[in-house]
């Protein structure tokens, strides 16, 4: 599972938010908003192309894997190796320091039916 550290997730997020962008307009963002070199830019981005999120096809840049399921990966990976893969025991722990709503309870309900094999 490729991972991102935090300045990686917000440059992905800036591709994710954009794409397909050109390489040139990822450069100017990343220095708008991250104060990145170019060089730094493009770094970045063939890491995480190597790593299969992005794909840079001629200058022309894209995802491989959505914001959503990469994420999505990224929670499924934390509850395995945090909670052995007990998705009742993440909530159960998370449960201890934060109380739900009324509304959280009714969304979580619903999830768990559209879940059902």
């Amino acid at each position: 599972m490729p991972k991102m550290g935090v300045l990686e997730s917000r440059f992905a997020d800036m591709i994710w938010g954009h794409e397909p962008l050109s390489s040139r307009e990822l450069v100017k963002m990343a220095e708008s908003e991250l104060n990145w070199k170019p060089t730094t830019s493009y770094t970045v981005l063939k890491r995480l192309c190597e790593r299969g999120i992005f794909q840079n096809n001629r200058g022309a840049v894209s995802s491989l894997i959505s914001r959503e399921d990469y994420y999505a990966m990224q929670s499924e990976q934390f509850v395995n190796d945090t909670f052995a893969g007990s998705l009742p025991a993440f909530i159960a722990a998370f449960g201890k320091r934060k109380k739900l709503s009324d509304a959280e309870v009714d969304e979580l309900k619903n999830l768990i039916e559209r879940m059902k094999g």
